[in-house]
C-alpha cells in the first residue's frame, strides 16, 4: 500500500509541527485503515502530539469526523483519500493519496477497446489526478481527441469526479463519443448512472479495462424494481443522513408529498444506514434515503427493504418519469 500511494508523510509531520498540535485525529477511507497503525506510531515519533485513529466507516471526502473530532478535542483533523468536499469551521489537513501507480501497461490494453471512438471525455478520481495530462497527451498520440471537462460542483480539480454527481461529464456529453474514468468501478458505474454515452473504466487497482454498459444495464433492472416497490408500499420511511457532506434541506417536502399519496410516512436520522437498522423497523415497508445516492444503488443486495434516492422517489411522486432519470441520468 505505501508503495502505491503517496501518504505525503513528511507533510504531516511538518503541520503537526508547525500547528504544535498535543492531540490529532487520523481519519482514513476503509481500504487504507490498515496504515493507521503505522502512520500514528510515525507521527507521534516525530511530533509531540497524541494521534488518535477514527474508527468508524469513512466513505468519501462528505464524511467528515468532525463530530469525533470537537468531542476528541483534538488540534487537528487528518483526512485522507479525498478532497475538500464541504466547508468546515474545524482545521482539517487533506491528503489526497496520490496514485504512483505506472499506467504504460493500461494505455496499451485501452487502445483495442476505444478504436471506434475519436473523441473522448477524461476524468479520474482524485487519487488520478496528476496523471491526466499525461494520459491525454498519450492518448493523443494515438489520434484521439481529448476532453477534461472543466470542474464543477462537488469536483475540487478539473478532470475531478466525486461519487455523488456528474456533471461535469453531462456538461461536455454532446462533444464526445465515450467518457474514460481512471480509478474504480465506483466512480465509471456512477459516470455510466449519469450519461447515456459508453463509459470505459481504466482499473488500476485490478489492472483491467472495463466496458461498464454491462454493469449499467444490471443496475437499471434493479432501480426500476426498487421504485416499483415503493410505489406499492404503504408505509414510507424517509431516511435523513446526519454526515457532515449528507444533511438534507427541507425533508418535510417530501415527507408531505408522500403523506399525499396516502402513505404512513416516519422519518429517521441515520449516521450510517444498515440492514440491522433497517431490520428494527419492522413494521416500515420501504425507505427513501436522503444521504449519499450511492448508498441505494451500490448496496441494493445488503438490504431486505427497497431503498431509492431523493431522484428515484420523485419518480413515485409523479414528478419525473423513468424515462427522465435515463436520459438525464440517476445522480
Amino acid at each position: 500500500m505505501q508503495e502505491k500511494f503517496n501518504f505525503e508523510e513528511n507533510k504531516v509531520i511538518e503541520e503537526i509541527n508547525k500547528r504544535n498540535c498535543k492531540k490529532v485525529l487520523l481519519q482514513l477511507p476503509e481500504g487504507i485503515k490498515m496504515e493507521a497503525a503505522r502512520l500514528s506510531k510515525l507521527f507521534e515519533s516525530k511530533t509531540n502530539a497524541e494521534v488518535i485513529v477514527s474508527g468508524e466507516p469513512c466513505w468519501g471526502g462528505c464524511d467528515i469526523a468532525l463530530d469525533e473530532a470537537r468531542n476528541l478535542k483534538v488540534d487537528l483533523l487528518i483526512h485522507y483519500g479525498h478532497a475538500q468536499f464541504i466547508k468546515a469551521d474545524f482545521p482539517i489537513l487533506y491528503l489526497e493519496l496520490e496514485d504512483k501507480t505506472d499506467l504504460k501497461e493500461l494505455l496499451t490494453k485501452l487502445i483495442p477497446n476505444i478504436k471506434e471512438f475519436k473523441k473522448l471525455g477524461l476524468v479520474s478520481s482524485i487519487q488520478h489526478i496528476n496523471q491526466l495530462e499525461n494520459i491525454k497527451s498519450t492518448l493523443e498520440l494515438q489520434n484521439k481527441e481529448i476532453i477534461i471537462p472543466n470542474k464543477k460542483g462537488y469536483s475540487h480539480y478539473d478532470g475531478h469526479v466525486v461519487g455523488c454527481e456528474y456533471n461535469s461529464l453531462k456538461v461536455i456529453e454532446d462533444k464526445v463519443d465515450a467518457f474514460l474514468v481512471i480509478g474504480n468501478r465506483f466512480h465509471s458505474l456512477g459516470a455510466a448512472l449519469s450519461v447515456k454515452k459508453p463509459v470505459f473504466l481504466i482499473d488500476t487497482y485490478n489492472q483491467e479495462i472495463l466496458d461498464m454498459s454491462k454493469f449499467k444495464d444490471k443496475i437499471l433492472k434493479q432501480r426500476a424494481i426498487a421504485i416499483s416497490k415503493v410505489k406499492h408500499a404503504r408505509s414510507i420511511g424517509i431516511i435523513i443522513g446526519t454526515k457532515p457532506g449528507q444533511i438534507f434541506g427541507n425533508f418535510k417536502v417530501i415527507k408531505d408529498k408522500f403523506k399525499k399519496l396516502g402513505k404512513e410516512v416516519t422519518v429517521v436520522t441515520m449516521n450510517e444506514i444498515t440492514q440491522d437498522k433497517l431490520t428494527n423497523l419492522y413494521n416500515i415497508e420501504a425507505f427513501v434515503e436522503l444521504a449519499c445516492p450511492r448508498i441505494a444503488v451500490e448496496d441494493y443486495g445488503k438490504y431486505d427493504k427497497p431503498i431509492i434516492t431523493f431522484k428515484e422517489s420523485l419518480v413515485v411522486l409523479g414528478e419525473l418519469q423513468w424515462e427522465d432519470l435515463l436520459e438525464h441520468g440517476f445522480l
